[in-house]
């Protein structure tokens, strides 16, 4: 097994072991292509649009492939977070495990080769009654239509895949654990209020199992200050400067900042220091096309 010796804030050397972050959610495949204004008609789409596919949008994906180059990723929101973790942690490999739900296709096996190649330990359950999630990224000059297909990723079966002994066993060997949650939480919780700093502390003061720490919250707000709760205080971190003019694509930039923070995290920075490094992750990311980074990153 391969680590990595990091310092903590502390001064105490801890070892990045394989595994030692869990993510859990929908995988998704990504295919980007540059297409006409007639393919975007023909599936009834609109130039800079985010929606989920309907049955007359079935024959696109297999059709962006045959009319068009494409580029695949490995996507889906909780995996591009752990696979901006690995990026920016760099190695040990597999510092992150997967999973989630793919079909038997060709679709599932090249979503299978590009997570290897970006060194994720995805375990996928594998079933053959849906095909594998996919999310047609259709590139019509400065816009991006995206058409996602959760198919497969609805299917996951917990008794089939994470009861599993071996499966289990990696549970059990994580530190970190994500699993995105919808956006509309303060709503459901019932919080009747708006403001983002309120939220911040009646979530933190719900109820949970672990009462020897407090709950940490971070919200993000796009262009505008992230949000977290510290001790029992609510504070405020600016994001990075960027100019307008260097922002390509929004999309990735949550995931991103996901990725980044939990990078930080298994190497028990504090706060602060995930905060910054989620910021620097969301920065790279938005000036590139889809959920995409270079070779490595340059933060210190």
């Amino acid at each position: 097994m391969c680590n990595k010796e990091t310092i903590t804030s502390t001064g105490r050397k801890m070892m990045i072991s394989e595994n030692i972050l869990f993510g859990m959610g929908n995988p998704l495949l990504d295919i980007s292509a540059v297409v006409d204004k007639d393919f975007l008609d023909k599936f009834g789409l609109k130039p800079n649009d985010q929606i989920l596919a309907e049955d007359k949008h079935k024959a696109l994906f297999a059709e962006i492939v045959k009319r068009n180059k494409v580029e695949y990723h490995a996507g889906g929101s909780t995996q591009n977070s752990v696979k901006i973790a690995q990026w920016m942690i760099q190695k040990p490999h597999k510092v992150a495990t997967f999973f989630g739900c793919i079909g038997t296709d060709r679709f599932g096996e090249i979503l299978k080769k590009k997570a290897e190649e970006a060194h994720v330990d995805a375990r996928y359950y594998e079933q053959n009654e849906e095909p594998t999630g996919t999310c047609a990224a259709c590139i019509t000059g400065n816009n991006r239509s995206l058409v996602a297909n959760l198919a497969a990723a609805n299917c996951y079966k917990k008794e089939k895949h994470l009861d599993l002994d071996s499966n289990w066993e990696l549970v059990e060997k994580a530190k970190v654990y994500y699993i995105a949650e919808a956006a509309t939480f303060a709503k459901e919780q019932g919080f009747e209020t708006d403001d983002i700093a309120e939220i911040a502390r009646k979530t933190q003061n719900l109820p949970k199992e672990n009462t020897r720490r407090q709950r940490v919250v971070v919200f993000t707000q796009g262009k505008d200050d992230t949000v977290a709760t510290v001790d029992d205080q609510v504070t405020m971190f600016p994001v990075v400067d960027i100019d307008q003019n260097d922002i390509v694509d929004t999309n990735g930039a949550g995931d991103a900042f996901v990725g980044g923070f939990l990078s930080a995290l298994v190497q028990e920075q504090p706060l602060e220091e995930c905060i910054r490094a989620g910021h620097y992750a969301a920065n790279v990311i938005i000036k590139r096309v889809g959920c995409t980074f270079p070779e490595k990153p340059n933060f210190h």
